[in-house]
């Protein structure tokens, strides 16, 4: 299987799956349950978007840089900072360690 055919198929799969959602009863959908199960696993996929993306390197973990800046921004978050603020912070955090030669 080239490459183009694993993405035209996935392709296919994703529109397949779409008109399934398209044809489910609407009560099965804005029940409670699947409502929260829908609200829970978006929240975590982006928390695992957000570790593979900030300790994966290739197929290897590194600990660089971006680890302290996630964790400033998570801290920044916490305390409810506005957005742009935990943005600027984590960039900060993360370029003076770079600069400083403490993290790659």
């Amino acid at each position: 299987m080239t490459l183009w055919t694993a993405v035209l198929l996935a392709s296919v799969i994703c529109l397949a799956l779409k008109a399934v959602g398209y044809l489910l009863p609407t009560a099965w959908v804005q029940a409670p349950r699947p409502a929260r199960i829908a609200d829970l696993l978006t929240v975590a996929l982006l928390a695992a978007l957000v570790a593979v993306q900030t300790v994966g390197a290739g197929q290897a973990l590194a600990v660089d840089a971006r680890v302290p800046a996630v964790l400033v921004a998570a801290g920044l978050l916490a305390i409810r900072a506005p957005f742009l603020v935990v943005v600027a912070a984590a960039a900060v955090t993360a370029a003076l360690l770079r600069l400083t030669g403490w993290a790659v």
